[in-house]
């Protein structure tokens, strides 16, 4: 008796389709589960055997060997567990063949016989309509984010009875469908404003640029002065997120496992804050798998380390070369694989240990080598690849205690969609999206200047000691600040501005 059911799994961020086979022969009562499992999979065989018991089928006593193919790549995780049952009843004919040749299943059984939620629901309904197949079936509680790929029938079920019921044709269940249209309209409620802020003006100006060109920031400043309060808020003047975008974002959170019921679609950019204990496995991903981390979870929207100095420096260290690719490549003895990380960076810290360093209303208790220790813990090569550097003062109580109501984020995020607008048309014919993401030929195409922003580019990298990196990004940012204008070439006014987001540069690690 031998029975063939398909499945999927996730390999990186995306699935492929595994085929599981059932046989059952006389002799021995064993149940072998082969094609390179890990624990999780070897003990689906207690929980299949438990759930078909206890949901009145009848299990053989008989020798029963499941093969997961292709049997190279190793097999994690309790997805398994509903194709292995209903491969165990169609082999004994209590389940009938003809549709299993067309659909997907997957889902983790209890010993009730009810289905539990899966990972990576969305690559795996991507990757069924990629091969062809006609329909899915997986617990209801993933239905949503599967229901998100179109031409593919989504149907939800909550315990295998109902699964064999639909299988053989003595029920019906009907496709979810799933409005993304709608999902998006309803997740654009923000329950957070620029316009919270109070004072803090400038701060606000260099978010703006930051938004509009994809530009990473750097914030310094004591405690209290609204670092976190500003960085919350820098997701609400992003532009909105594209299908696309959604899409490839979901599927990072969906493969590990961090979608509830309710959200089949992200439609509102990452926010992730690590804690400064993180280690650099969990800030970029690892393991014997390779798994996104926090960076990959924050793909296509904000990854704020708040006290920057304290994150350990191999921690920090690891970043660079994901901010330069946009992408993170973890190898190891079986894979190598690929997350995407395309980010805004946005760290924020003190002048010094005690935090008030600069500060007109506090006296510091620091001493300079103190200071120099503690900023140093961030090093240049990583400064560099931060486009911005801004001050964050003291907020004075005039400002505090006044009526007066900032810019709306709505306001501020028309800009930064204009500005956005501009550079895709720029880089149309190319892979990048906006001007942080420039390469040094798509600079001397479209970063040109004129004589007077030469000489004053000259002074300032000449004074401040700025490298080479530090040079491209201002021209950058400059870019940037030109589109914000509305401004076919990058002006005087526009590097002046651009040079003053790398002033901290001298002021704090000259």
């Amino acid at each position: 008796m031998l029975a063939t059911i398909l499945s999927s799994a996730i390999l990186g961020i995306d699935a492929y389709i595994v085929k599981v086979e059932l046989d059952i022969t006389d002799g021995l009562p064993t149940f072998n589960t082969v094609g390179m499992p890990d624990t999780a999979v070897k003990e689906s065989r207690d929980r299949v055997t438990a759930a078909i018991k206890n949901s009145a089928f009848h299990f053989p006593i008989k020798r029963i060997t499941a093969n997961l193919a292709p049997a190279d790549i190793r097999k994690e995780g309790a997805a398994f567990d509903l194709p292995l049952a209903i491969g165990v009843l169609a082999a004994t004919g209590q389940v009938n063949h003809d549709r299993l040749g067309e659909l997907l299943i997957l889902g983790e059984l209890s010993l009730d016989g009810s289905v539990r939620p899966v990972r990576g629901a969305l690559p795996i309904a991507v990757g069924a309509r990629q091969h062809g197949m006609k329909g899915l079936i997986l617990p209801a509680e993933n239905a949503r984010e599967a229901a998100v790929v179109d031409a593919l029938d989504v149907f939800p079920v909550s315990n295998l009875r109902d699964t064999v019921g639909f299988l053989n044709g003595e029920s019906l269940l009907s496709p979810l469908d799933y409005d993304i249209q709608e999902a998006f309209q309803r997740q654009q409620q923000l329950s957070v404003d620029l316009s919270d802020v109070k004072g803090q003006e400038h701060v606000k100006r260099s978010l703006e640029v930051a938004a509009a060109g994809g530009h990473n920031v750097l914030m310094i400043g004591p405690p209290g002065s609204g670092k976190t309060m500003l960085a919350r808020r820098l997701p609400t003047i992003l532009p909105r997120m594209t299908l696309d975008e959604s899409l490839e974002t979901t599927k990072i959170h969906s493969i590990l496992g961090k979608l509830s019921a309710e959200e089949g679609l992200i439609t509102i950019r990452p926010f992730r804050t690590p804690h400064h204990t993180i280690s650099d496995a969990g800030l970029i991903g690892g393991g014997k798998i390779p798994r996104p981390g926090e960076i990959s979870l924050a793909h296509n929207g904000v990854l704020f380390l708040d006290e920057l100095p304290e994150f350990r420096r191999n921690v920090l260290e690891v970043l660079r070369q994901p901010l330069e690719a946009g992408q993170v490549t973890i190898s190891r003895a079986t894979a190598s694989l690929s997350f995407p990380a395309r980010i805004l960076l946005v760290g924020a810290m003190n002048p010094c240990p005690c935090g008030f360093h600069g500060d007109t209303m506090r006296q510091c208790r620091c001493n300079p080598n103190q200071i120099q220790n503690y900023l140093a813990k961030v090093s240049g090569p990583l400064l560099d690849r931060i486009d911005i550097h801004v001050d964050v003062p003291a907020v004075p109580y005039k400002e505090l205690s006044g009526d007066r109501m900032g810019e709306s984020s709505s306001a501020v995020r028309e800009r930064v969609q204009h500005a956005r607008e501009i550079q895709q048309q720029r880089f149309e014919d190319a892979p990048i999206h906006c001007n942080a993401h420039m390469t040094s030929r798509q600079m001397r195409r479209y970063c040109k200047v004129g004589r007077a922003s030469q000489e004053l580019l000259r002074t300032a990298i000449t004074q401040l000691g700025l490298s080479a990196r530090a040079y491209d990004r201002i021209l950058k940012v400059g870019r940037t600040i030109a589109d914000l204008a509305g401004d076919e070439t990058i002006e005087v006014e526009h590097i002046s501005e651009a040079v003053q987001y790398r002033s901290l540069d001298r002021q704090f690690w000259a």
